[in-house]
């Protein structure tokens, strides 16, 4: 039935109002409140935008796969996010959901993977939904958000029929993120635990070794960080008291050492590389402690003297074993073209020991006239000037 002209006209006269009353600005409820509007936001439509704009899931899925695999991580974002939210029942879901992670991932958003990640964690099962699990802990440990990351990984590493190698890898980073919030204890049970469950399911099957080495690698950092908190004063701890303090930060140098070691003979080159500079920093570390720790009190000149030379004799032990282990990190490293911060760090540690070494032979030389007595041996040949270890640096 078609409406009277009237009545049109009535309708129109209504609406014109409702519109010039929305646009007055807050009105009062009955009860006295205000009724505000939001203000209105602008939109802006970009190139890519109008590009996708009209694309079926196919079509944008192909341009997503294209722009990820030519390192386009912003087009191929756009891409996948499209299809995530415009298209959920189509065959590339789950895979755009995850692929629009990891290109929001290379480009440092991890809020927007973060949300990408969790839709294809509760939405599926399967392999898939595993991986974008492990992704979602990735995503927490990025945005400094631990406790949740934590929270993550124990769920994850109990979960009924996890894959071992799975396990193990969910073991090994609840363990670095335990580490990282201060809780050496429960990390080192984790690693222990990633260790003893990639043990045994070696056994039936083939694993990568790579969350092994992860594992060995924090459980060197758990005994470092032990070995770090060992303060050593011998002004004020005395000489009985030093001589246990200087043992247990010995022995915790070099069960952070074996940790290391274990990591090296794994195999995999880039914590390879990590380790070999960490051992290194172990004796650095101890050399420059015992350099700038003060002389212990009560001592005369005779003893101080002979506990300068005694301390020479310790310093330079640790610095020619720093330099060996730098120096052998360093060929790993152009071997197996490991490109990482530790062969930077690792580089300029050597440098800066080696220039240490050839300071402290420099300054234990004694003068010319006490190392040969002229009325002894006038004729003496002058002695050449040190040489830099490992030959000729800066």
């Amino acid at each position: 039935m078609t409406r009277s002209p009237i009545a049109t006209a009535r309708a129109r006269a209504l609406l014109a109002l409702a519109l010039a009353s929305a646009c007055a600005g807050p009105r009062p409820r009955p009860g006295g409140e205000e009724v505000r509007f939001a203000e209105p936001q602008l939109v802006e439509v970009t190139a890519l935008d109008r590009e996708l704009a009209g694309k079926n899931d196919e079509e944008l899925f192909a341009i997503g796969t294209a722009a990820y695999g030519a390192g386009e991580f912003r087009r191929a974002a756009a891409a996948f996010d499209r299809l995530a939210d415009l298209h959920p029942s189509s065959r590339h879901h789950a895979a755009a959901l995850y692929d629009a992670g990891l290109a929001h991932q290379r480009l440092g958003e991890w809020r927007l993977a973060l949300e990408r990640f969790r839709a294809l964690e509760k939405g599926y099962e399967g392999p898939d939904a595993v991986e974008a699990s492990f992704r979602v802990t990735e995503c927490l440990y990025h945005l400094g958000e631990l406790v949740e990351a934590r929270a993550a990984l124990t769920r994850l590493s109990g979960r009924l029929g996890l894959p071992a190698g799975e396990r193990v890898r969910a073991l090994a980073q609840l363990g670095v993120v335990e580490l990282e919030l201060g809780d050496a204890d429960a990390a080192e049970r984790s690693l222990r635990q990633a260790i003893g469950a990639f043990g045994q399911a070696r056994e039936v099957e083939r694993l990568d070794d790579r969350d092994l080495a992860l594992a060995q690698f924090h459980l060197g950092e758990v005994y470092r960080a032990r070995f770090l908190a060992v303060r050593l004063d011998p002004s004020a701890a005395g000489e009985e008291k030093l001589a246990p303090e200087l043992e247990l930060k010995a022995g915790l140098l070099l069960s952070a050492q074996g940790h290391y070691l274990r990591t090296i003979r794994i195999g995999n080159s880039a914590w390879a590389v990590a380790a070999g500079s960490r051992i290194g920093e172990l004796y650095d570390g101890l050399h420059a402690e015992l350099v700038a720790a003060p002389l212990p009190p009560g001592l005369d000149e005779e003893q101080q003297r002979a506990y300068r030379a005694e301390l020479r004799g310790r310093v330079r032990v640790l610095v020619t074993k720093a330099i060996a282990i730098y120096e052998q990190t360093l060929a790993t490293a152009r071997r197996t073209g490991v490109d990482n911060p530790f062969v930077e760090k690792t580089e300029a540690s050597l440098e800066r020991m080696r220039r240490m070494l050839l300071d402290g032979e420099a300054a234990a030389a004694p003068p010319p006239e006490a190392a040969v007595p002229r009325e002894a041996d006038p004729a003496a040949p002058v002695a050449p000037a040190p040489e830099r270890a490992g030959g000729g640096g800066k």
